[in-house]
């Protein structure tokens, strides 16, 4: 059987027509753009790219001055956003947590009375950075509550909620029981839904590393969603083992707890500064943001955001980005650097990212659905400066999904000098999101603008 002729007097066999058709369509096929690839800025995203180490006789230090925020003045929100400052003039803000009748606490915290900044003149360089980037100030040791948000913004009730701590940081709820990290302890508080003010004295339940190496001494809790286990973030001593092996013992990693027994255990090691910790809201996945090591150059190590998998080991100090062998650290460990993990999603080097959010609310557009807010506090070692904002990372089906987007910005000024540094990040009750500033003692509150 002979087709209709496709050229008038020819006629061709309807078994060629598919085959006629073939060049034709590989031709249309060809002139479909293939989809556009996510562009992640240097240093950011699922695979950056790693230049060489730098080495250095004298490390980069890059602090960059302080002069607070003007009570006419704050920092700048993402296009049809507003923020307001929910509480000002705290004592060095440094973390939140919401609890679930919408109270807000905020951790006035520093380092330790004794914290070491290393002997000699890197010692005397390491407290002059710290009191010019507004860090060297006594620890206030102390927790205070929020509440309620009134027509300008600003909490309605401030309580001092818990005083006379050991530089505290996290926070969690546990049934009826309040845990607080101090820099060396886990302590239990008997806590009343809607109480202002705790007064009884807390109970130890867990000792943590920490004494006069403690280089990074915060401490920060996220408990399960049946109040059963707390999950412990403990960071390094030092760099990059500077200390000894010894020093590093229980340290640069997280800790699982069961409260019903007493017992922990290494959850994931080799974490050089684990901070922020949340659950993915679609996998239930633990999650956490690590400060990574310094004195390689501007661009390196970068900071990341990663699931954290039970048993896995993530580098520091022999590697880091999986095999990337660290040369400084001796003696080498190639069995470790075989099995080390590389994090999921870098987030630049020296940024100093420590909060972590993600976003359960329904205050903000879909888009920011499920996915991840990071409080940068900022470098203090590169040149140009990096991190000072917030960010938000995208994520669709439980992990990242595309390039960070700049959330709150305006901490650092075109002449380098810092009005304010984020840390903390939470989800109000509300939906709002919240930012712990500890250079410019105040948090924030960020909300759609009203149309």
């Amino acid at each position: 059987m002979l087709a209709r002729p496709l050229v008038p007097g020819l006629s061709v066999p309807r078994s060629l027509v598919p085959w006629l058709l073939v060049p034709g369509l590989l031709l249309a096929l060809a002139c479909v753009p293939a989809p556009a690839q996510p562009q992640y800025p240097p240093g950011f995203g699922p695979h950056p790219a790693l230049p060489e180490p730098e080495r250095s006789l004298i490390p980069t230090v890059a602090v960059a001055p302080v002069a607070r925020w003007r009570e006419d003045e704050r920092p700048v929100p993402a296009a049809g956003f507003q923020v307001q400052a929910y509480a000002r003039d705290l004592d060095h803000p440094r973390w939140l947590y919401v609890l679930p009748n919408g109270d807000v606490l905020v951790a006035e915290t520093n380092a330790p009375g004794h914290p070491n900044a290393g002997h000699g003149v890197r010692g005397m360089i390491t407290r002059h950075m710290m009191k010019k980037a507004g860090a060297g100030v006594a620890s206030a040791d102390r927790i205070t509550l929020l509440r309620g948000v009134a027509t300008d913004g600003m909490a309605i009730e401030r309580n001092v909620f818990l005083d006379q701590l050991a530089s505290p940081f996290g926070m969690a709820l546990a049934g009826h029981a309040l845990y607080v990290a101090n820099t060396d302890a886990v302590l239990r508080f008997e806590y009343q839904d809607g109480q202002t003010s705790i007064t009884t004295p807390g109970s130890k339940v867990l000792d943590l590393p920490a004494g006069p190496q403690n280089q990074h001494w915060a401490r920060n809790l996220l408990a399960t969603a049946d109040g059963r286990t707390l999950y412990i973030s403990v960071g390094s001593s030092s760099n990059v083992g500077d200390n000894g092996p010894q020093a590093e013992t229980g340290r640069a990693a997280i800790w699982q707890f069961d409260l019903a027994s007493g017992q922990a255990r290494p959850y994931a090691t080799g974490l050089r500064n684990p901070v922020g910790m949340d659950w993915e809201p679609r996998s239930g996945q633990l999650w956490t943001t690590v400060n990574e090591r310094d004195e390689l150059g501007n661009d390196l190590v970068p900071d990341y955001l990663t699931s954290v998998r039970d048993g896995a080991f993530y580098g520091w100090p022999y590697s880091y980005f999986g095999a990337h062998v660290d040369q400084r650290v001796t003696p080498t460990r190639p069995d470790l650097v075989e099995r080390a993990v590389a994090p999921d999603y870098a987030l630049g080097a020296h940024t100093a990212s420590l909060g972590l959010a993600f976003y359960r609310g329904q205050l903000f557009p879909p888009s920011y659905r499920d996915g991840a807010f990071i409080g940068q506090h900022g470098s203090w070692n590169r040149r140009p400066p990096s991190g000072y904002k917030v960010i938000f990372v995208p994520f669709a089906n439980g992990v990242p999904s595309g390039p960070p987007r700049d959330f709150l910005i305006g901490f650092l000024d075109r002449n380098g000098t810092a009005h304010g540094r984020p840390v903390g990040v939470a989800v109000a009750r509300d939906g709002a999101l919240l930012v712990a500033d500890n250079v410019g003692n105040t948090v924030w509150r960020i909300t759609p603008k009203a149309r």
